[in-house]
C-alpha cells in the first residue's frame, strides 16, 4: 500500500474508515453481541489510532 502523505487523503483515509466502524457498530445487535465484537471494535479504533500518530509524524 502506498504511503498516504497529503492531508487531504490522510483526512479522506480517516473518514472512511470511521465510516466503515460506524457501518459495523450499527450492525451490531446489542442483544446478540459476543466479546469477539467488543474486541473486533477496539481493534478498529487501535487501527485508526496508530494511522493518526502515523499521520502526525509526516
Amino acid at each position: 500500500m502506498k504511503a498516504i502523505h497529503d492531508k487531504e487523503s490522510q483526512i479522506s483515509y480517516l473518514k472512511e474508515r470511521l465510516n466503515i466502524f460506524m457501518e459495523v457498530l450499527d450492525a451490531i445487535d446489542p442483544e446478540e453481541t459476543e466479546l469477539e465484537d467488543i474486541d473486533r471494535l477496539l481493534g478498529m479504533i487501535d487501527d485508526i489510532e496508530e494511522k493518526c500518530e502515523q499521520f502526525k509524524q509526516r
